[in-house]
């Protein structure tokens, strides 16, 4: 990847949730959790710190369950290359309110920087080989912008966004890491009884 204009993550984070309403946000592992967080912690964030691969499946699960409701998923290259599948079965499920969005730094940030595989896969086309045919590349926050007041349509999804960020090592915000806390807490945002 060319290393000139890059953006920065926390800025893409905070543009794709500044008007989020009533969606639910499903953070991956380790930094795109941190930047939800440092967006703000919000009754509708669902962490998912050591959940590696695994963010995809549990936002289709949401997505499924919330059919009324915009579902996004923010996580990185890294682990949606382990839960390639997954793009797959959201392909075939085709949940009209589920966006993904891959904060792609071509790296595994959280092992320690090494060279990921979208250095040479394109995520983009991968998307639309498992049948999500709204999948774009986004290099602009103008571009993230108009992405997510179309995220808030929650009847033409699936969506997919892959956007190029810097591979900038930055603090980590941290919200509540109890588990428990944010599962209750985003059930009762949704109506339901605490279990």
């Amino acid at each position: 990847m060319s290393k000139a204009n890059l953006l920065n993550r926390r800025q893409v984070v905070a543009s794709l949730l500044a008007s989020r309403g009533d969606a639910i946000a499903v953070g991956g592992l380790g930094a795109s959790t941190y930047d939800i967080a440092a967006a703000g912690d919000h009754a509708r964030n669902l962490y998912l710190w050591g959940a590696m691969g695994g963010a995809v499946m549990i936002g289709l699960g949401v997505a499924l369950a919330q059919p009324k409701l915009p579902v996004l998923v923010i996580t990185g290259d890294g682990e949606m290359l382990m839960g390639l599948g997954s793009l797959a079965t959201v392909g075939l499920q085709k949940p009209k309110n589920l966006s993904i969005i891959v904060l792609d730094n071509e790296s595994y940030g959280e092992t320690g920087g090494q060279m990921s595989h979208t250095a040479a896969a394109d995520l983009v086309g991968i998307a639309r080989a498992c049948g999500i045919a709204d999948s774009v590349a986004l290099a602009t926050l103008d571009e993230i912008a108009a992405f997510a007041a179309r995220m808030q349509d929650v009847s033409a999804g699936p969506r997919f966004a892959n956007i190029k960020i810097d591979a900038a090592n930055l603090e980590r915000v941290l919200s509540n890491r109890d588990g428990m806390f944010v599962l209750t807490r985003l059930r009762g945002a949704l109506g339901f009884p605490p279990i």
